[in-house]
């Protein structure tokens, strides 16, 4: 392998204690109180109904369908978690289970209708929700492994999920182009699996049914004179119907556990993971300064600064980093490390005031000239070697003001939007606490259409803050220094109720939890939980070969760039 010049980066923190973070410790809290509330789908006694009946939740189906100690990361386990539809119902998760599984070393994605919450059904957002996780598997080339017990669409919210573009026939098209791509389905049949659900199996490769379950575009109770003629769904739509005589499965097994064991074995026969020819006989290595630290590192308080290259020390191998350009826009870090002996490249915001030798001080979180054409060139180089970008987002938006203006800020973040909106390579966005502004776009935000957007309990994602839009709404009743131009003291006291209320309403639309309900943000992490999410994100991203480039280091474009940097004055 090429000479990588990867250099320690990062402080040891021994017993220099940094403060509490009493605000990141009570959210990760609620998030893991809101985790269990989800998991338990509509409640204990919804399980219990799907256990009477000897059949397995959709989650522990998922359980058992991974290999044995690994971790399932869950993707938009959130939507639908602020929302009440006909009659108050709810639809945690959207009704749906989705995420990335490892199963025989290979990684797939799993796509498991919640058959405890309205026996599988569609909900608003759910048919979404069921793309972005095909879309993944899309752009990675993972298998996706349906889990099917689903009894339709939830019809009183049937005109939410039936038509558009994004409506539930989208997701029989991506099963179409994965099909295309020659990335791999397979399908386990359980239960219902009615009209929409009925179709979603049948293009997969291989299609399993388990002796409960049945396939019909219209069940008995649909059939005129069904009653009468004493016609089931089972009978019109079972395994002997459709293993036997339609063709539409294969194979059918006895109950839920063959079913996942069989699974398994199909994705065994699949093509073996790539990772490690990528790895070049490098081995997977931890960082030398823990994940868990991450929590003590960067404060809640979105104004406080923080080492951004303690970030990275806490997440790449072994701590080694190869920073490219470091004497240039400063604001910005880019560089590469390995995360599981592979090679990634980060893009990060440095934060606090920065010093630059001749020239004016600027200020980290802001995106400025050559900052912006650091990222671009870097980013563009990436996707030329074929190396997965990981941007580590705390962004306040980008340098305004006349002389931005003449230097040109909107045309060279014009070059960075185009770079991002055509990179092939994948991309993977982490929102750390800062996403704002078009510094948020710049950043390869969920617009810009990254493999995966994960964010912190922290983050806080809007156009600008709650007193700033405050201000900004009612700044013809202020003065040049932002104070009420008022000496009416009834007039003065409305005016900041009101632009309390402003800025209260701006900062509960900024919680993360507003934009994952809509499925804006994949899933929200813990940071210990970051370097677990890396390692998925980046072997996900190096386990099929042949779809896209990628060079060995040998002949990086990243080589020219860091020596045409040394030959700078």
């Amino acid at each position: 392998m090429a000479n990588i010049p990867l250099t320690p980066v990062g402080s040891d923190l021994g017993s220099a204690a940094l403060p509490d973070n009493p605000v990141l410790a009570e959210k990760e809290k609620v998030l893991e109180e809101r985790r269990k509330s989800i998991a338990l789908g509509w409640g204990q006694k919804y399980i219990d109904r799907v256990h009477k009946k000897g059949k397995l939740t959709s989650r522990e189906r998922i359980e058992l369908l991974k290999d044995p100690g690994s971790d399932f990361h869950e993707i938009g386990s959130h939507v639908n978690g602020e929302e009440t539809f006909y009659r108050d119902a709810k639809s945690p998760g959207a009704g749906v289970v989705t995420g990335i599984v490892r199963v025989h070393d290979r990684l797939c994605v799993v796509i498991a209708n919640d058959n405890t919450v309205a026996s599988g059904a569609w909900w608003p957002r759910t048919p979404e929700k069921i793309q972005r996780a095909q879309t993944v598997a899309l752009r990675l080339r993972l298998p996706v492994i349906y889990l099917v017990d689903c009894s339709g669409l939830f019809l009183p919210e049937q005109s939410r999920t039936f038509a558009g573009e994004r409506g539930a026939g989208n997701i029989f098209k991506l099963n179409s182009v994965l099909s295309a791509n020659g990335v791999p389905q397979l399908a386990g049949v359980f239960g219902d699996c009615i009209a929409g659900g009925g179709y979603m199996p049948i293009i997969s490769d291989r299609v399993y049914m388990t002796e409960q379950a049945y396939m019909v575009i219209a069940g008995a109770a649909l059939i005129k004179g069904a009653k009468s003629q004493k016609m089931t769904s089972l009978g019109i739509g079972g395994p002997e119907v459709h293993v036997h005589q339609s063709g539409c499965a294969d194979v059918r097994v006895p109950d839920d556990q063959t079913l996942i064991s069989s699974l398994r074995g199909e994705i065994k026969r699949t093509n073996s993971s790539a990772a490690d020819y990528y790895r070049g006989g490098n081995e997977k290595l931890q960082p030398n300064y823990s994940p868990r630290e991450l929590k003590e590192l960067i404060p809640a308080d979105h104004r406080q600064a923080y080492n951004a290259e303690d970030v990275i020390a806490r997440l790449v191998d072994e701590s080694l980093f190869w920073e490219i350009q470091p004497n240039v826009g400063r604001e910005m870090i880019v560089g590469v490390g390995r995360i599981g002996g592979l090679y990634v490249g980060i893009i990060c915001n440095r934060q606090g005031p920065m010093a630059n030798e001749g020239k004016a001080p600027t200020l980290g979180g802001i995106l400025y000239r050559d900052s912006i054409a650091k990222i671009s060139s870097f980013s563009r180089a990436c996707n030329d070697d074929g190396i997965p970008i990981v941007w580590l987002q705390d962004i306040s938006g980008f340098d305004i003001g006349a002389e931005a203006e003449r230097l040109g800020l909107l045309r060279y973040g014009s070059s960075l939007i185009y770079t991002n909106s055509t990179n092939t390579t994948p991309m993977f966005t982490f929102l750390l606490r800062k996403a704002s502004g078009a510094g948020y776009y710049a950043m390869a935000g969920m617009p810009f259409d990254p493999v995966l957007q994960l964010s912190t309990t922290i983050s806080r994602l809007s156009v600008m803050e709650g007193r700033t839009l405050a201000i900004a709404t009612y700044n013809t009743k202020l003065d040049d220094n932002f104070e009420i131009a008022t000496d009416d003291p009834d007039e003065k006291q409305e005016i900041e109720k009101k632009m309390k209320e402003v800025e209260a309403r701006i900062e509960s639309d900024m919680s993360p939890y507003v934009a994952a309900n809509k499925g804006d943000i994949d899933e929200i992490i813990k940071f210990d939980e970051m370097r677990g999410w890396l390692e998925v994100c980046v072997e996900a991203s190096y386990q099929s070969s042949g779809y896209r480039r990628i060079k060995n280091p040998r002949i990086w474009s990243l080589h020219d760039i860091a020596a045409l940097d040394r030959g700078m004055p």
